[in-house]
């Protein structure tokens, strides 16, 4: 099976976030030769993109450094939100533990200096479990969601398959693709291939993927904001093994203790926030339902490419909740034709949140949000 195809255990591992890293068009494919160390035969970057297509994985196993800095750390900090869990991943640098065995088998643990947050897929169960809060959930999926599970809110892709399966499902013709240098990543041997945009509006200079020579599957996956030689995002292994793992790194059972939300929404929630409310209460007027999101805050897309903008409808925060009204005041005021609302800027994306209760969000300038949102309502 192709790992683009087989790797649904995995994508529910994304958060709808992450679209910030997606890259859009489709691609004039250069031929280049690979060079520097390791020496490895020349393949264009057609042949590369065959490669990704085709590979087939049975298991793997490895530790994955994620490196974020997306110019967020000093909002997030006043906003006071950015902690021990997985929301911690939009900056910083995280170790993170990686298993995978199959579509319906998958774990990951964020080992941090405070403890461990793992999310494990097996089969019909999921589990999302927190050592420092001594909290887990549990979610039996559905035939639907076992099928296209959720996504969790990570912030960012934990995994380099992760995000060179985003970078790689819009290639067009707004993408430039060629080969760069090759490397050795956790010990092997890698080809790398780069993307980069034709569109000017977008913030993203580039996109590097190293991809394992011999099982062709991605080992280091970087993005380089506009004129910058510094990545913005890097995830890359710095351990690896192609070994199917045993199937008890799968099976979770609660060490003594833990407190056990069942049935809870967990795909869309972390553990280190408050489960029990997520999982039965009715949220706050005026704040969406974050396990589903409900029907009414589906985000729809406006454009193609690399300048593709997110648009979202999701009210405005409620007086009482402290947290949405602290995030939104330390935000720069914006207004235009289009209205007035707050603007979060960052090296990668940019994100308007309207005073009419609309978000727009995409890998482009503040001047494009503010042209789609004066398209749209």
């Amino acid at each position: 099976m192709s790992v683009m195809k087989s790797r649904p255990a995995m994508r529910w591992l994304v958060p709808g976030a992450a679209a910030v890293v997606v890259i859009g068009g489709g691609a004039a494919v250069g031929t280049f030769s690979a060079s520097a160390e390791p020496s490895l035969p020349t393949r264009s970057a057609a042949q590369l993109l065959v490669d990704l297509q085709t590979a087939r994985l049975d298991g793997m196993s490895g530790t994955v450094v994620q490196k974020a800095d997306l110019g967020l750390p000093s909002v997030m900090d006043l906003a006071g939100k950015v902690g021990p869990g997985l929301t911690s991943l939009v900056a910083g640098t995280h170790t993170l533990r990686v298993w995978y065995a199959g579509p319906d088998q998958a774990r990951v643990a964020l080992m941090d200096t405070l403890g461990e947050t793992d999310v494990i897929r097996n089969g019909k169960d999921l589990w999302i479990w927190s050592s420092q809060s001594k909290e887990a959930a549990h979610h039996t999926l559905s035939a639907a969601e076992a099928e296209r599970p959720k996504g969790l809110a990570t912030g960012l892709p934990t995994s380099p398959q992760e995000a060179a399966d985003q970078a790689l499902a819009a290639i067009g013709p707004s993408t430039e693709v060629s080969v760069g240098r090759s490397a050795k990543i956790a010990g092997r041997d890698a080809y790398e291939l780069v993307i980069a945009p034709r569109d000017k509006a977008s913030l993203v200079g580039q996109a590097r993927i190293a991809i394992d020579a011999k099982e062709h599957v991605p080992l280091r996956f970087e993005i380089y904001p506009k004129g910058s030689d510094n990545t913005a995002f890097e995830v890359a292994f710095t351990q690896v093994d192609f070994a199917r793992p045993a199937a008890e790194q799968f099976r979770f059972n609660p060490p003594p203790g833990t407190k056990v939300t069942e049935d809870s929404g967990a795909p869309g929630l972390l553990p280190g926030m408050d489960l029990g409310e997520k999982a039965g209460e009715k949220p706050k007027a005026g704040t969406p339902d974050r396990a589903d999101h409900g029907e009414g805050t589906k985000p729809t897309s406006v454009g193609e490419g690399w300048t593709t903008v997110m648009v979202g409808k999701v009210g405005t925060p409620d007086q009482g909740d402290a947290q949405a009204q602290s995030m939104l005041n330390v935000l720069p005021k914006v207004n235009g034709a289009w209205g007035s609302g707050r603007l979060l800027s960052s090296r990668l994306f940019s994100v308007l949140l309207t005073d009419d209760g609309r978000v727009l969000a995409g890998a482009v300038n503040p001047e494009r949000l503010y042209e789609v949102a004066g398209t749209t309502k």
